[in-house]
C-alpha cells in the first residue's frame, strides 16, 4: 500500500517488548516515539491501525532481581509493568493495548507454536554441556558468567564477548570463569536441550529477507548468517527459571527470546477479547491481507528477521510485512553514561522538562535509516525554541492577538492569498509519503520552510502597522486570518509528532485537526483567545535534569569532615558477614621474591602454603628489599580468584597495612605459625 491510498488498510503496529527489570530511559523512548509518531499518522489517514506491545517478563534476571527485592516475580512484574504503562502515557505514546508475556494469552500461543513445530519436526533435542553454578544450583547464561578473554586475555568479560577485543565466544571458552550470581566458580554439567532447527528454512529466508521487508542494511547484514551456515536454536533453559514450561516437561522452560516476540500476539488476543469489533483472524491467519510491522532496534534484528519469521512460517502462521529497524541514542555525541548524568529515565527527563520537547526533536532527527542518533542537548533546547516554539507557535501568538480584540474572534470571510495557501495545501501528499516511508526528519524540514514562509508573509505584511489606519482594518483581518490557517495546516502536519500541542490548538481553533480536513480554509470562524501554548525550552532544566540522572544513579555518601582520612578515601559498599566469611586467610612463608621488571610498586613473591606454592604480585616495592622478606612468614587471601596482570598471573594477595609508602607492613603471624595454617 502507498500513503497516497484512498483505500483503507488494517494494520497491524508493534514495538519491541521493554524487559520488565527496570525502567525506561531516553535510548527506549526513541523506538516507542517513531512508532507512535507512525501509528498516530496512519490514525489520521482513517486507516484501521491497532498499536500494541508488553513487557518482556521472563528469564533469569528478572528471577534473581525478585529474590534481591524478597518479593515474587510475579508482583515485580506488575510493579514494574504499571511504572512503563505511566512513562509511556505522560510520554504521548498512545498504545491501543500493552500487556505482559505472562499472560494466559502468550502461554496459550508459545505452546501453540511450539507444539505445531513439534508436530512438523522443526523440534529435536541434544544433551550439551553447560556451566552450572554449584552454590546456586543452577545453570548460568551467557551474561551470568565473567572471566578472562580467551581470545585477548582481558579480564572480567561477559560470558559471551569480549568488550575489549570484539571476540565473540561460549563460556565454556572463558579463562578464569566465574557465576555473577555467587562468585562461585562454575562447573560443567550436562543438560539435554530442546532446539528449533533453524537450517530447514534456509531458502525461505534467504527469499523473504530480500523481499523488501527489510532495509537494506538490515538485509545485507544478515547475508553474513548464510555465508557462516544458519544453526539449531536452543529454545530451552532448565530450572530454576521464570518462565512457561515446555509441553509435557517439569524442569525445561522457553527461553525467553522464544515467547518474547509471541508476547505481539498474546497482547493484540487481549485487545481483541476487550474489543469484539476486531476479528483477530483478519490479522494473523496465514492467508491475511492485513499490514504487520515492527519496530525494533539494531541490536535485534537476528531476532525479529530470521528466527521469528522462521517459527511463523513452521507454525502455519503468517510472516511480518515489514521489520523496521532504527540505531541507538548517543547524548552529546557518547554513549549514555551514568556517571555523567547523560543515563537519563523517562521518569527524570518528565520531571524537568515538557515530553513534547523529546518528541519534537527525536522526530526531526529520525529517518529510515539505522543509524545512530545524538540527543546533543544544546541543540535540543536550540531547535525546539527557534522551530517550535519560535517558528509555529509565533505564527499563531502574531496574529491572534488582533482577531480578538478587533473582531470579536472571528476569521475572515474570504481568502485574501489563495496561492500561498495553496502552497501548503499542495505540501501534503509529500509530507505524508515522508510519513509512510518515516523519514520524519525530511518531513519536519518541509513543515519548517512553510513556517518560514508563513512568517516572513506576515513580516511583510505588517499587521501591528495596518491596525494604525482604520481604513485597513479589513485587510487587517484578511492577514491575520490567513496567518490563522496557515498555522492550523502547519500543526495539522504535526500532529503525530506532537498530539499534546495540536490538542491545544485544536481547543484555541474550535476544530479537529485531521489530514482531510487540510484543504478546508477556515472562514467567518469563530476562534478562542490565544494562551501560551509551549515555553522555551531553559537550559536550567537541563541541566537539572543531567544533575539528577547523576544523584539517582550513584550511591548517596555520608557527609564527611574535609580532615576526616573517609573523605579522601571512602568505605567500601557494605558487605554481609556471610560475605566476609568466604575470606580464606592463611600463613604463607615467602619463599622467593624479586623485582618485577618494568613495574615501578610491584614485587613478585613465591608463597609456600605448606605443599602448594603459589605466585602473588604485591604492591610492597616502596617499603621492602627482595632480600628483606625470603624466609618471612606472612598473611594471605587464600582463595581470591587467580587475576592475569601483565606480568603474569597473580594467585591471591599478601594482607599489609600502613598510610603508604615507605610505612607499610605485612601482616606478620605470631610466632609458631605454620605455612598453610588458617588465620581466625
Amino acid at each position: 500500500m502507498t500513503a497516497n491510498s484512498n483505500s483503507t488498510r488494517q494494520i497491524l503496529v508493534t514495538s519491541a517488548l521493554p524487559y520488565a527489570n527496570g525502567p525506561i530511559h531516553l535510548g527506549h523512548m526513541l523506538e516507542y516515539i517513531q512508532t507512535d509518531i507512525w501509528v498516530r499518522f496512519q490514525k489520521m489517514r482513517g486507516h484501521e491501525c491497532h498499536y500494541v506491545c508488553a513487557d518482556d517478563a521472563h528469564g533469569t534476571p528478572i528471577m534473581l532481581k525478585a529474590q534481591q527485592l524478597g518479593i515474587t516475580p510475579e508482583e515485580m512484574i506488575d510493579q514494574v509493568n504499571a511504572e512503563h504503562q505511566q512513562d509511556f502515557k505522560d510520554f504521548g505514546v498512545a498504545f491501543d493495548n500493552f500487556h505482559s508475556t505472562h499472560s494466559d494469552e502468550n502461554r496459550h500461543f508459545a505452546e501453540l507454536i511450539y507444539n505445531r513445530l513439534n508436530d512438523n519436526g522443526f523440534i529435536s533435542t541434544k544433551v550439551i554441556e553447560q556451566l552450572f553454578d554449584p552454590e546456586k544450583q543452577m545453570f548460568l547464561p551467557d551474561r551470568f558468567v565473567k572471566g578472562d578473554c580467551p581470545s585477548c586475555g582481558s579480564e572480567d568479560q561477559n560470558g559471551d564477548n569480549c568488550d575489549s577485543c570484539g571476540a565473540t565466544y561460549t563460556p565454556v571458552e572463558l579463562k578464569n570463569p566465574r557465576s555473577v550470581v555467587s562468585g562461585a566458580t562454575p562447573v560443567l554439567k550436562e543438560s539435554e536441550h530442546y532446539f528449533f532447527e533453524l537450517p530447514k528454512f534456509e531458502a525461505m529466508l534467504k527469499e523473504w529477507t530480500r523481499s523488501g521487508s527489510l532495509q537494506d542494511e538490515m538485509a545485507n547484514k544478515l547475508a553474513e548468517w548464510f555465508t557462516d551456515g544458519l544453526q539449531n536454536w536452543d529454545i530451552s533453559r532448565d530450572a530454576p527459571y521464570f518462565g512457561f514450561n515446555i509441553p509435557g516437561t517439569t524442569d525445561k522452560f522457553f527461553y525467553v527470546w522464544l515467547d518474547a516476540p509471541i508476547g505481539y500476539i498474546g497482547s493484540f488476543k487481549n485487545l481483541c477479547d476487550k474489543n469484539p469489533d476486531i476479528d483477530f483472524d483478519a490479522f494473523w491467519s496465514k492467508d491475511s491481507s492485513a499490514e504487520l510491522y515492527h519496530f525494533i532496534g539494531k541490536d535485534i534484528i537476528y531476532f525479529h528477521s530470521l528466527f521469528w519469521p522462521a517459527m511463523l512460517e513452521g507454525a502455519d502462521i503468517r510472516k511480518p510485512t515489514s521489520v523496521y529497524a532504527h540505531g541507538f541514542v548517543t547524548v552529546n555525541g557518547a554513549k549514555m553514561s551514568k556517571s555523567k548524568g547523560t543515563f537519563i529515565k523517562a521518569r527524570t527527563y518528565l520531571e524537568h522538562l515538557n515530553p513534547e520537547y523529546l518528541r519534537y526533536y527525536y522526530g526531526a532527527k529520525l529517518t529510515s535509516k539505522i543509524d545512530d542518533l545524538d540527543l546533543n542537548l544544546e541543540d535540543f533546547a536550540q531547535r525546539v525554541n527557534s522551530d517550535l516554539v519560535g517558528k509555529v507557535i509565533n505564527i499563531a501568538s502574531r496574529c491572534a492577538g488582533f482577531i480578538t480584540k478587533k473582531f470579536d474572534g472571528t476569521l475572515a470571510t474570504v481568502n485574501s492569498e489563495e496561492a500561498l495557501v495553496k502552497e501548503f495545501t499542495d505540501a501534503q501528499e509529500e509530507i505524508a509519503a515522508l510519513y509512510e516511508a518515516r523519514d520524519f526528519a525530511k518531513a519536519v524540514r518541509l513543515i519548517m520552510a512553510l513556517a518560514d514562509k508563513a512568517n516572513q508573509y506576515i513580516a511583510d505584511k505588517e499587521p501591528w502597522q495596518l491596525v494604525k489606519d482604520p481604513a485597513k482594518s479589513e485587510e487587517v483581518q484578511q492577514v491575520c486570518s490567513v496567518g490563522i490557517n496557515l498555522f492550523r495546516i502547519l500543526t495539522t502536519y504535526l500532529k503525530p509528532i506532537v498530539p499534546s500541542l495540536a490538542a491545544q490548538v485544536e481547543a484555541f481553533l474550535n476544530i479537529e485537526l485531521t489530514w482531510d480536513s487540510i484543504s478546508i480554509n477556515l472562514q467567518d470562524h469563530k476562534i478562542n483567545k490565544f494562551k501560551a501554548m509551549m515555553q522555551r525550552v531553559d537550559m536550567k532544566h537541563v541541566e537539572a535534569m543531567v544533575e539528577e540522572s547523576k544523584e539517582n544513579l550513584q550511591p548517596a555518601a555520608p557527609v564527611l569532615d574535609a580532615n576526616s582520612p573517609l573523605a579522601k578515601d571512602p568505605i567500601a559498599d557494605e558487605i554481609s558477614f556471610d560475605d566476609f566469611a568466604k575470606i580464606d586467610l592463611r600463613v604463607a612463608k615467602i619463599a622467593k621474591a624479586e623485582h618485577v621488571k618494568g613495574a615501578d610498586k610491584l614485587l613478585r613473591l613465591e608463597l609456600d602454603l605448606g605443599g602448594e606454592t603459589r605466585q602473588v604480585f604485591a604492591g610492597i616495592k616502596s617499603a621492602y628489599q627482595p632480600e628483606q622478606l625470603e624466609g618471612k612468614l606472612t598473611v594471605m587471601v587464600a582463595n581470591l580468584a587467580p587475576r592475569k596482570m601483565r606480568f603474569g598471573m597473580s594467585e591471591g594477595m599478601v594482607l599489609a597495612a600502613g598510610p603508604g609508602g615507605e610505612e607499610l607492613w605485612i601482616l606478620n603471624p605470631e610466632e609458631g605459625a605454620q605455612p598453610g595454617m588458617r588465620v581466625k
